[in-house]
């Protein structure tokens, strides 16, 4: 076949270096991808539902339809953002979820509520994701205390009062 390796050189390109497929995920997992997902979305389905003809009929509400085309682009734009610089995640989380709520005036009722609904649950996906620290994943995956622990577990043993520490003074009341 075309596609195919042949079996020697499929094995050592296995080895040496990692898929496209793997190589996503792990660029993925480093920033809140969903959340910033979820908020383009809500965006994309708020500038439809905001750009509607029914017939004679063109479905436009805001200032002058002004708000229904700003709100969106700048949903899509948060959740870019919040994938592509997820360092200020927190920052583009919070307006995007105020931006989402403010919606629910400003576009069609967000949207019909499911722009709004998305952008929602993507601006706090946003906020509430947490990266994980690197040197607990390769302690976890080791199975090894992370350096320092051990440390931090004498310097709390030592902080804590003895039995043989001398009692608070009473007041004098």
């Amino acid at each position: 076949m075309l596609l195919s390796r042949p079996a020697a050189h499929a094995a050592t390109a296995m080895d040496d270096a990692p898929t496209r497929r793997e190589r996503f995920r792990s660029w993925r997992r480093q920033r809140p991808f969903v959340g910033g997902l979820l908020t383009a979305l809500g965006g994309v389905e708020m500038f439809f539902s905001g750009q509607l003809d029914l017939g004679r009929i063109h479905v436009q509400l805001g200032i002058e339809g002004l708000q229904a085309t700003i709100i969106p682009v700048l949903l899509v734009l948060l959740g870019v953002l919040a994938i592509a610089m997820p360092a200020h995640r927190i920052f583009y989380g919070v307006i995007a979820l105020a931006v989402a709520v403010y919606s629910l005036v400003g576009v069609n009722l967000g949207g019909f509520f499911i722009g709004m609904l998305l952008s929602s649950i993507g601006g706090v996906l946003t906020v509430a994701r947490m990266p994980r620290a690197r040197a607990q994943e390769s302690s976890e995956a080791s199975g090894a205390e992370p350096a320092g622990a051990g440390a931090d577990q004498a310097s709390a043993s030592a902080a804590e009062p003895t039995s043989e520490a001398e009692p608070w003074p009473e007041r004098d009341a």
